[in-house]
């Protein structure tokens, strides 16, 4: 006889399906799972005690051409006996919020907040900052959702084959692999530009081959030091942004000698709005719409926590957790950084205009240079280098993970499965170390405007990702409707995240429509704008056909996602303490 997995009654779900988000500990009672239905069977007992023959279910879920582990082979991408078998799970929920956190802030908050409070001014750019903050909330508790039932390799790239077609998958995860290949050297050409505000006479060269070291040290060291890696970064940022903040407010209430007090005076003068390209309301209304889409590019990398879901210890709780997490600290930290900003430096503050691409142009560093405090530029701009290497590192993560997850499901080479014995991808890695020597273009400036021009192909690559999580999580509410499964049979779940994700969805279709609406003003056309715009969704258009005619796949009828085996492996694990 298999063994007896004691449940008790499904539907409850810790915490509700609340604000808070519930999860489902309580799977249903009385299943039967297995070829012949006897193999596994789930009865409850009086005190819903769990007794399992841990030998007998382990070798179900390691087995590839069992009806239960074989799931990982279906369209439904449960976790696949190869990921388990291959990866290690390194990571743990303290990464997962550190790695969420080190993702999102970076060079947007600590110096494109100017930026944005010179063309929408203070209040425009709140509001601006305020809008996007909702759709990242919506996007990561869509992703928290999806993640628990299906934590996999690739995250929402492989979410995507199952809940939607698997040419979605194949475009959006190509997508990413070629935008983060050169996200890598675009990361290092920054740092090379930030050093320079130290030391202006170094060759660049070397900094480029110091923090490809660096890159391919963190990248081949496997997992659970990538997560110390970033956790260690994301805890100087979050310090810095600190500073940061009470520094400005102790600047902004005149508790600096010498140095008056402003208040809310440059709410006054110039004013709330700025007038952007039109004058006048419409003008006020353009300058936020420009603040709104430029601030998409500031939270890029809250998605990326979820890429290592076949690597991280109980995925199931630590996803959704850090997804919530990540959401309340990067909110919390961008809405008071831009308030702050807002108040202590004027709109139309010339010194906004610096485009170095180090400290100098940040605004804090603006305001408190009449302070009196030279050492803060330098600190700000190291704590900047530290964000562009933590980016580029989190580049090497989520590339390498998508294409192992591609690799996986035959959408790329299957030379990318090959793994270290410590768990890690080389092979993806490895091609992801030899295309960061890109950031030797920088060198040449006919060389780094054609590397330019590659980024600029995948400009809008941020606002795809966060429109296929937010599809995934409204496909997958709407496989449970039709399916007659309540959504509290979910791993975690909130009562109202189809209505959030509905309107993020419509969201970043519209902003990823608008983002590049100044090339469209009169006199302001670029060709590359429009490039770094719009290029890319031709591009993803492009890849969907291609595999779609080539592969002949179909959009996954709602009734046909394989929800209750997906929710089945779910349970399975979960009485196996483990995800």
């Amino acid at each position: 006889m298999s063994p007896l997995i004691d449940r008790s009654e499904s539907g409850g779900g810790n915490g509700g399906g609340g604000g808070g988000g519930g999860y489902n500990t309580t799977p249903s009672s009385n299943y039967t799972y297995g070829k012949d239905n006897s193999d596994i069977k789930v009865t409850a007992t009086p005190d819903n005690a769990i007794d399992i023959e841990q030998q007998q279910l382990s070798s179900h879920l390691m087995d590839d051409n069992d009806p239960i582990k074989g799931l990982g082979d279906l369209d439904g991408d449960l976790v696949t006996a190869t990921e388990e078998r291959d990866l290690k799970r390194g990571l743990k929920e303290r990464h997962l919020t550190m790695l969420g956190i080190a993702g999102a802030i970076g060079t947007g908050l600590f110096l494109g907040l100017g930026s944005a409070v010179q063309t929408g001014g203070p209040l425009g750019a709140l509001l601006g900052y305020g809008t996007v903050g909702l759709v990242v909330s919506a996007v990561q508790f869509a992703l928290g959702e999806v993640s628990a039932l299906l934590p996999v390799t690739g995250s929402f790239v492989r979410h995507a084959e199952v809940l939607v077609d698997p040419a979605l998958g194949f475009a959006v995860g190509w997508n990413l692999v070629y935008g983060n290949l050169l996200s890598i050297p675009s990361e290092i050409t920054a740092i090379c530009v930030l050093f320079a505000y130290w030391l202006p006479d170094l060759n660049p060269s070397v900094w480029i081959i110091i923090f490809i070291i660096l890159t391919a040290v963190v990248g081949f060291s496997g997992i659970r030091w990538f997560g110390e890696v970033e956790a260690f970064f994301a805890t100087l940022k979050i310090l810095m942004v600190v500073f940061l903040i009470v520094f400005g407010l102790v600047i902004d209430l005149g508790g600096i000698p010498g140095v008056k007090p402003t208040y809310f005076r440059f709410w006054k003068d110039p004013g709330p709005f700025v007038e952007y390209i039109a004058t006048g309301s419409w003008g006020k209304f353009l300058g936020y719409w420009s603040v709104m889409t430029g601030a998409v590019f500031s939270f890029a990398g809250v998605e990326s926590l979820a890429m290592a879901g076949a690597e991280t210890a109980n995925p199931r709780r630590a996803i959704p957790r850090a997804c919530r997490n990540v959401f309340i600290r990067i909110i919390l930290f961008y809405m008071l950084a831009i308030l702050i900003v807002g108040m202590i430096v004027s709109s139309d503050d010339d010194r906004l205009n610096d485009e170095s691409g180090t400290a100098a142009q940040s605004p804090f560093v603006i305001a408190v240079s009449a302070a009196g405090y030279p050492a803060v530029p330098s600190v700000i701009n190291a704590i900047v280098i530290t964000s562009a290497w933590s980016s580029s590192n989190q580049a090497l993560l989520s590339g390498t993970r998508v294409l192992y997850g591609l690799a996986l499901k035959r959408q790329a080479p299957r030379v990318f499965l090959r793994t270290t014995s410590w768990g890690v991808p080389y092979a993806a890695t490895a091609l992801y170390i030899l295309f960061s020597f890109l950031a030797f273009m920088s060198l040449s400036n006919g060389a780094l405007t054609a590397f330019y021009w590659l980024m600029d192909l995948v400009g809008a690559g941020v606002l795809v990702s966060w429109i296929c999580i937010v599809l995934n999580h409204v496909r997958l509410r709407m496989a449970l409707k039709v399916q007659g499964i309540p959504y509290t049979r979910l791993p975690w779940h909130n009562s109202w995240t189809l209505y959030s994700s509905s309107a993020a969805l419509f969201m970043c279709s519209i902003i990823l429509l608008t983002n590049g609406f100044y090339v469209f003003t009169k006199g302001n056309w670029s060709a590359s704008g429009f490039v770094s715009a719009y290029l890319d969704i031709p591009l993803v258009l492009a890849a969907y056909l291609i595999w779609k005619f080539y592969k002949k796949t179909k959009i996954v009828s709602l009734k046909e996602i394989p929800l209750e085996e997906a929710l089945m492996q779910a349970e399975l694990k979960d009485a196996l303490g483990s995800s």
